[in-house]
């Protein structure tokens, strides 16, 4: 299958369980590979036979710097159902949402979740 692959957007967000993270927010990094035929976009180097990883860049945006989610499970499925509904060539998608900086203690670099889905899910 080929592939769009969108590295480590960041965005400013408020989702967290902690009444502080939604109120102070915190950044968030988003990995999206967008799963797609790319077969005809590169035979006619014509953008509609894409997908506009500068739209999707937008979508993906938006959904983490909208309405606050305690959790980025709901994050990372929002930002896959999103893209689905909109990019109707789009045959699935993995999602990866990184917390760079949660409220816990001990050493580690990040925490993050990564989610899978297709069409068949929603």
């Amino acid at each position: 299958m080929d592939k769009i692959i969108l590295n480590q957007l960041s965005f400013y967000g408020y989702h967290g369980l902690f009444q502080e993270e939604k109120q102070l927010g915190q950044r968030f990094l988003v990995d999206a590979t967008l799963n797609v035929s790319l077969k005809q976009a590169g035979k006619t180097d014509e953008m509609q036979q894409s997908i506009d990883y500068g739209a999707a860049f937008t979508l993906i945006e938006q959904v983490v710097t909208g309405d606050p989610k305690n959790l980025i499970e709901a994050v990372a499925e929002e930002i896959a159902a999103t893209l689905l509904n909109h990019f109707p060539s789009l045959q699935s998608c993995v999602i990866k949402v990184t917390k760079p900086n949660p409220p816990i203690s001990g050493q580690y670099e990040s925490v993050a979740v990564e989610i899978n889905r297709s069409r068949s899910d929603f």
